[in-house]
């Protein structure tokens, strides 16, 4: 078999019964344009090209007459108002915008608590991770997040990406990882303690990593996508630390010169990520620890929710209206709004990431 390299094109076959009518249809109505057409006599094959896609149009070929996505600015303009189209062969035309805003479906609140010891499976997702869901319903789909470990040591095969995102947060746990992002300098290494705020759309990539690496990654919506930029190189050539990327800036927090404050919450001192001023109020993220006698107070979640993850030794949840919890490290809970909560039983040495996503959740 021949190197890829020698492919110099590729075509989808759409098989058609009326040629003249189909070919009509994708050339006047859709804007393809015609690149050959045979036999002269009477037509029965023509190849197309337009939008990045290549069709070839045979008439009595076998298979399905498919399905084509259409990716337009203003989808509404393009078919007056309609958002499907049928061509003459079958081909089902779907309409959609080509960067749609980042929705979020309505929230559907619940309690949570994830045990590592429920040994709830581990998936191979992107680039050789292997992911554990922490919030399983996902709220409705306004949440994810996930405890993901890299089990190897060295290079990972990543690719320059970005996320369509409104929120999205990465902790390292456990070991590090060297990370690029675009605009903001040269590669660096994100250790154990240290958090950085992906803003919407930022350019990045994961380099290498310790074995066993684990990190929590936290974003919002649930499901949103992933894009891969295949002309984009790391490290760009400039620096732009202060860009702001769909009204957010990169925030980078290591842990060996964070100061930790008391006061925040009574029993613990809590050292900010700066994620919270970042987004404009948009999520809070703090890690925690027990410090001191003094006895923790229940609050209540004035937010929409908050997702904590114990990162070491263990603690006991209270949450009004359920019984109490005992949680260890690499266990998770998502408290909804309105409920107060307090963790207790806690004792030196214990950490917690707490991440509390406000209740203006519109983007």
């Amino acid at each position: 078999m021949g190197a890829t390299s020698d492919v110099e094109a590729a075509e989808v076959v759409l098989p058609c019964a009326e040629l003249a009518a189909t070919l009509a249809f994708f050339t006047d109505r859709l804007g393809f344009r015609l690149e050959s057409i045979f036999p002269a006599d009477d037509p029965s094959v023509a190849t197309i090209s337009g939008h990045g896609l290549r069709i070839r149009l045979e008439r009595g070929a076998a298979g399905s007459p498919g399905v084509l996505r259409l990716l337009s600015r203003d989808p509404a303009a393009f078919a007056g108002g309609a958002t499907t189209l049928t061509a003459p062969n079958g081909t089902r035309i779907e309409l959609v915008g080509s960067d749609p805003p980042v929705v979020l479906p309505p929230a559907r609140p619940s309690f949570i608590v994830t045990r590592m010891a429920d040994a709830a499976p581990w998936v191979h997702g992107r680039a050789g991770m292997r992911y554990r869901d922490l919030v399983p319903d996902r709220q409705g789909g306004r949440l994810v997040a996930s405890h993901i470990q890299i089990p190897d040591a060295g290079p990972v095969p990543d690719y320059v990406h970005f996320h369509k995102i409104r929120f999205q947060m990465i902790y390292c746990h456990r070991g590090w990882v060297r990370v690029v992002y675009e605009d903001q300098g040269p590669p660096f290494v994100l250790r154990a303690g240290d958090c950085v705020l992906q803003p919407p759309r930022i350019r990045h990539r994961v380099l290498e990593a310790a074995a066993g690496t684990e990190v929590v990654e936290i974003g919002s919506p649930a499901n949103h996508e992933t894009c891969v930029d295949h002309e984009l190189e790391l490290p760009t050539a400039t620096e732009r630390r202060d860009r702001v990327f769909d009204g957010q800036p990169f925030v980078r927090h290591e842990a060996a010169s964070a100061r930790w404050e008391v006061g925040r919450r009574a029993g613990f001192e809590a050292r900010d990520t700066g994620i919270g001023e970042a987004t404009g109020g948009l999520a809070e993220v703090h890690v925690l620890r027990r410090r001191g006698p003094e006895v923790p107070r229940a609050r209540r979640n004035e937010g929409e929710t908050v997702f904590d993850f114990v990162l070491s030794g263990g603690a006991t949840l209270r949450c009004e209206g359920r019984e109490d919890e005992r949680l260890t490290e690499g266990d998770a809970c998502v408290v909804p709004a309105g409920l107060e909560y307090a963790w207790m039983e806690s004792g030196e040495g214990v950490e917690l990431l707490e991440v509390v996503v406000a209740e203006h959740a519109a983007p």
